[in-house]
C-alpha cells in the first residue's frame, strides 16, 4: 500500500518503486477467464440495448444507474461490455496489463442482480455496478486473494473482506481484481511500481511506457481506461493519491478506521486503509458511501473518536459554490518542487480563489524527512505482526505461516520473484520483534506527534482551517525496471496525512505534455464530506481530466 517513492529506508533516503513480466503467461489466463465468461454470456445484450463500446467508455456511476432503472441496460449486459473492453485493452491492444484476474462469477452475479431489481427494485446506487478491487482485498469466491505474490496463489481466505462483503451488500458486481505493486510495494527498496510476479507490470495508459504508479497500480489504470464503472486501492502512504494522479482519476484515502480493514492484506496497523478510486468525485463519492460502516474487529486508534451521524450518503455534500467561503491552508513549502508542474498548481490556486475559497499560506507543514525514519520502523513492526496475524487465517495446512516463509518461497522461485529486484524491505520486516518493542513504541508515538500534535492539527487549528493544498506528485516517471522508481517529488502532503491516518484526496488538475498532473487537499480525521466538497468544487471550476490515448511514448512538442 506504499505509494511510488514515498518509502523510507532506516534513515531518511527516499526509497523506490516500479515493476514488469510476468512469469507466468497471466494474458492466455485472463483471456481464457474472460473467453469463460463470454460464452456464458451469449444472448447477455437485450433489444434495444447499447453497443458496448458507446455504453461503458467514460460513463459515470449516476449515468450508469440511470441506464439500469430505465431498462436501457441490463446489468449483466454492463459486466459484458466491461469484460469485452479488458479483453481489448487489457490483454490485448495496448496490454495495459491492469487486471490480474476477473470473476467467473460476474455474470452470473449481474443476472440476479437484474432479477432483483425488477422483483423489488434497486438496494442502491451501486446496485448492478460492475467494480474492481485491489488483489490484495480478500473475497471468499473462486477468485484469488495474492498481494500479487505467487506465494499465495492457491490459499484461499476463509471470507470476505469486510469491505468486499459490504460492497456486495450495496449491490455491487465485483467483477474482477486488479493487479498491484507486489506486497503493497513493501517488499524492495529498489522496486518497480506495478509489477507484481503473479500480474507482471502495469502501464499507464496515457503513455505506454510510463510507470502507473502505486501501489494501487492496476486499480488507477483500470478506472482510467474505462476496464470498470470504478474501483477500490488501499494505502498505506500514498498508494490511492499517487496512482491517481498518474492515472489521471480521483483518489480518496478515508480517515484509518471508516472503513474496515478486517480481510485486507495489511502492511501497517496505524496507517492502512482502502479506499475508491473512480473517473469523477461524484463517483468517488458513491462508491466511498458503499464501503464505510463500523467493524469492532478493526482496532485503529482513531476510531475512538469518530463521531456520530457520519454521512450515509457522501454526494449530499457536492453542491454548487461549495468553495465559497472555505479556508484553504496553502503548504507552500510542499511547492516549487518542479519547474514544469509549478504553472499548472499555481492555476489550481487561482481557481481554488475565484471559486470564493480563502486561500491561507503557511510554510508550517513538516516534511517527510522529519518523520521518515520513524515511520520505516513503524511499517517494519506493523507489517510483521499483521502480515502472521493473516496468514494465520489461511488454515493450518497453509505453508505460507510467517514472514520468513514467504522470504523462503521467494529465494525457492528466484527466477519468477527476484528476477527484477530483491526483497530487502521485508527481510528487515522479518528481523522486527514485537509491538511491545521501545524501538516501535517510540517511533510510533513520534510519527503521531510530528504528523498529527506538531502538524495537521496544530497549523489547520491556528489558521482555523477546512483543508490543506499541496501537489500530489510530479508526472509519472518513464518504468526502468533496471534502476527502479524514480521520483518526480510532491508528496510531501500525502504522506503526511497518510502517516497522522487522516483523510486526502486528489483531484486532475491539468496536463503536462498529455500526462496528468493532480493536486491534493487533506483535512482532519472524519472530514470526508468536506474534502469531497471541496474537491468537487475544483473540479467542476477546472475539468482537467481527460480520456487516455494509449500513447506508446509522451510526445514534446
Amino acid at each position: 500500500m506504499l505509494g511510488a517513492l514515498t518509502k523510507q529506508t532506516d534513515g531518511n533516503e527516499p526509497m523506490s518503486h516500479l515493476h514488469f513480466d510476468n512469469p507466468f503467461d497471466r494474458r492466455s489466463f485472463l483471456a481464457a477467464g474472460i473467453g469463460l465468461i463470454t460464452a456464458r454470456g451469449e444472448g447477455a445484450w437485450a433489444q434495444g440495448e447499447e453497443s458496448d463500446a458507446s455504453l461503458v467508455e467514460e460513463r459515470d456511476l449516476a449515468g450508469l444507474q440511470v441506464a439500469l432503472e430505465t431498462g436501457k441496460v441490463s446489468s449483466r449486459a454492463l459486466v459484458q461490455a466491461y469484460l469485452d473492453r479488458i479483453e481489448a485493452i487489457d490483454c490485448k491492444g495496448p496490454m495495459l496489463n491492469s487486471v490480474i484476474e476477473v470473476n467467473p462469477e460476474a455474470l452470473a452475479i449481474a443476472q440476479e442482480l437484474d432479477r432483483e431489481r425488477k422483483d423489488k427494485g434497486p438496494r442502491g446506487p451501486l446496485h448492478g455496478i460492475p467494480i474492481l478491487l485491489k488483489d490484495n482485498i480478500a473475497t471468499g469466491d473462486r477468485m484469488e486473494t495474492t498481494a500479487g505474490s505467487l506465494a499465495l496463489v492457491g490459499l484461499k481466505p476463509p471470507k470476505d473482506a469486510v469491505v468486499a462483503e459490504r460492497l456486495r451488500q450495496a449491490g455491487a458486481v465485483i467483477m474482477g481484481k486488479t493487479n498491484l505493486s507486489e506486497w503493497a510495494n513493501a517488499r524492495s527498496s529498489n522496486s518497480t511500481s506495478g509489477w507484481s510476479g503473479r500480474g507482471g507490470l502495469t502501464k499507464n495508459p496515457y503513455a505506454l511506457d510510463r510507470n502507473p504508479s502505486g501501489s494501487s497500480s492496476g486499480s488507477g489504470a483500470a478506472v482510467a481506461a474505462s476496464l470498470c464503472a470504478a474501483a477500490v486501492g488501499t494505502e498505506t502512504d500514498g498508494s490511492i493519491l499517487s496512482p491517481a494522479s498518474a492515472n489521471g482519476v480521483v483518489g480518496l484515502k478515508p480517515t484509518v478506521g471508516l472503513v474496515s480493514r478486517t480481510g485486507i492484506i495489511p502492511i501497517s496497523a496505524s496507517q492502512d486503509t482502502a479506499g475508491p478510486m473512480a473517473r469523477t468525485v461524484r463517483d468517488a463519492a458513491i462508491l466511498l458511501g458503499g464501503m464505510v460502516g463500523n467493524d469492532p474487529d478493526d482496532k485503529a486508534d482513531l476510531v475512538s473518536s469518530r463521531p456520530d451521524g457520519l454521512p450515509k450518503d457522501y454526494t449530499k455534500a457536492l453542491q454548487a459554490g461549495g468553495l465559497k467561503g472555505v479556508r484553504i491552508g496553502v503548504a507552500r513549502n510542499f511547492f516549487n518542487f518542479q519547474e514544469n508542474v509549478d504553472p499548472i498548481l499555481a492555476k489550481a490556486l487561482e481557481l481554488l480563489s475565484a471559486e470564493g475559497a480563502v486561500l491561507v499560506d503557511s510554510n508550517d507543514l513538516p516534511k517527510g524527512g522529519s518523520f521518515g525514519g520513524a515511520e520505516t520502523i513503524v511499517l517494519y513492526y506493523e507489517m510483521k505482526a499483521g502480515l502472521n496475524a493473516y496468514f494465520a487465517t489461511l488454515g493450518p495446512t497453509s505453508p505460507i505461516r510467517t514472514v520468513e516463509d514467504v522470504l523462503a518461497f521467494n529465494k525457492k522461485n528466484a527466477g519468477r520473484e527476484l528476477q527484477y529486484f530483491g526483497q530487502d524491505f521485508l527481510e528487515k520486516v522479518a528481523t522486527r520483534g514485537d509491538l511491545d518493542s521501545k524501538e516501535y513504541k517510540d517511533a510510533l508515538a513520534r510519527c503521531k506527534r510530528v504528523t498529527r500534535k506538531e502538524g495537521l492539527d496544530q497549523v489547520m487549528g491556528n489558521l482555523k482551517l477546512d483543508a490543506v493544498v499541496g501537489p500530489c506528485s510530479g508526472p509519472p516517471g518513464v518504468t526502468d525496471l533496471v534502476s527502479g522508481d524514480r521520483s518526480s517529488g510532491g508528496y510531501d502532503l500525502i504522506s503526511l496525512a497518510a502517516v497522522a491516518g487522516y483523510p486526502s484526496i486528489s483531484v486532475p488538475a491539468g496536463n503536462l505534455w498529455g500526462l496528468p498532473i493532480a493536486i491534493a487537499f487533506a483535512g482532519r480525521p472524519w472530514s470526508e464530506a468536506t474534502l469531497l466538497k471541496i474537491a468537487y468544487g475544483f473540479e467542476q471550476a477546472v475539468k482537467a481530466r481527460k480520456a487516455p490515448r494509449f500513447l506508446p511514448t509522451v510526445k514534446l512538442k
